[in-house]
């Protein structure tokens, strides 16, 4: 297929776009500034993830300009929303010409970016999605295994539903529970996905003995979980799980507390990822559980700055008054790779080119190594994805209100430490 940009960068080398005298325009030989696009939910209801975004960017380009390696960071808002993700993206390759593309924060945001940029041949790097919505929700027939195909100019690093629904299930064991699980599963990739009764998280947590009950998709930004609820109450479900937008969560729980539902656990990913998210909970926040991606604990170190994980969480907060949040690490992590494909690259404005640095990554990055080597991925998706490791945590409410995140179970990475053991909610 002959996109666009390529009809346009031929044209350009060729001599054939033509200036205001009419005259063709010779190509430029000296090199320019490489030109990076990077999208992310700067606002909206996923709007936490890209909290450390202008953190992040400012660090890079200081950091490049330090090495004397001129870059331009071109970045958009996809507003939380898949459409306008897929515009942007769209505007960044064809009207702001990059080199290539960063992305993150949720496949509502991953996968729009990443179908435009294999659509368009220009390499992609993305993260802060489980690798199967990313993966198989951008084949063309999700359902037929048989039909999915590996992406060029597409490739992505993150933890699958393999691991959550072990770091999960760990978490579990460490409690007195009927094993009884009521999933919130919205309709959005995500939710469709870790909802998929064939390969979501149900069939894992069966062979773990856990039972789950799934009442359906329900539109994000609802008001009314009662049908969710009822349906919990009605199987007795003493753990709730799901993958739920932070609104969504803080709604499901006032409601839940209403209507006297209190499991013993409930471990939902996405939407207590922030101390924010839990805060507004008060009391009600104590003791929620989730995934654990990145923490100021993880014994990683950047391949761009030397910090540790702790240094570029006390950096965060002191530049910025906030407490550090999981996504830092990883957009840290992504900047990481723009740097290291930029010095590896022979030429980093070549699509191709840039390809083949990003196949031949082999880095230790603040999130953990990053290596397109196949490691603890299927076959079909080996050449596209990366996983990072992931371990478990609960939200621990201080005497002053605040919350502090504790990795309870490391069983799936043992060299992550942990900072106590699972405790069940009040």
């Amino acid at each position: 297929m002959i996109t666009r940009r390529r009809l346009l960068k031929t044209a350009a080398a060729t001599g054939l776009i033509t200036g205001a005298t009419g005259l063709a325009m010779p190509a430029i030989a000296q090199r320019r500034a490489v030109r990076i696009g990077y999208v992310s939910p700067q606002t909206g209801p996923l709007a936490g993830f890209a909290e450390a975004d202008s953190f992040t960017i400012a660090m890079f380009n200081r950091v490049m300009a330090e090495q004397g390696i001129a870059v331009e960071v071109i970045v958009k808002d996809s507003q939380s929303n898949p459409n306008r993700a897929a515009a942007v993206a769209q505007e960044l390759i064809i009207d702001d010409e990059i080199d290539f593309m960063l992305v993150a924060s949720t496949p509502e945001t991953t996968n729009p970016v990443a179908t435009v940029c294999e659509g368009e041949e220009i390499p992609v790097i993305s993260t802060k999605a489980p690798w199967q919505p990313f993966f198989i929700g951008q084949q063309g027939n999700p359902g037929d295994p048989e039909s999915w195909q590996p992406f060029n100019f597409a490739y992505h690093y993150f933890w699958g539903l393999e691991d959550v629904i072990g770091v999960f299930t760990n978490m579990w064991n460490q409690l007195d529970t009927n094993k009884q699980v009521g999933g919130l599963f919205p309709n959005d990739a995500d939710g469709n996905a870790w909802g998929d009764p064939n390969v979501g998280v149900a069939p894992g947590f069966s062979e773990a003995g856990y039972t789950t009950t799934d009442p359906g998709r329900f539109q994000n930004l609802t008001d009314d979980f009662s049908a969710q609820i009822n349906a919990f109450k009605a199987a007795n479900a003493e753990i709730v799980t799901g993958v739920v937008i932070p609104p969504d969560f803080t709604t499901f729980r006032n409601q839940a507390i209403q209507q006297g539902f209190s499991p013993k656990a409930i471990t939902v990913a996405k939407a207590i990822l922030f101390p924010q998210s839990v805060e507004t909970l008060g009391e009600a926040g104590h003791n929620l559980s989730s995934e654990v991606w990145w923490s100021a604990s993880h014994p990683f170190t950047s391949s761009l700055t030397g910090e540790s994980c702790a240094d570029l969480a006390a950096s965060f907060t002191e530049a910025t008054g906030r407490p550090w949040t999981q996504p830092i690490g990883f957009v840290h992590s992504l900047f990481e790779m723009a740097a290291d494909v930029i010095k590896r690259a022979e030429d980093p404005t070549d699509p191709e080119g840039v390809v083949e640095t990003i196949r031949a990554t082999e880095l230790d990055t603040m999130v953990g190594r990053i290596a397109w080597d196949g490691a603890g991925v299927p076959p079909f998706a080996a050449q596209n994805v990366c996983k990072t490791p992931l371990v478990g945590g609960q939200w621990r409410r201080q005497e002053d209100g605040s919350f502090e995140l504790v990795v309870v179970d490391n069983t799936t990475a043992p060299n992550i430490p942990t900072g106590g053991t699972m405790e069940a909610l009040a």
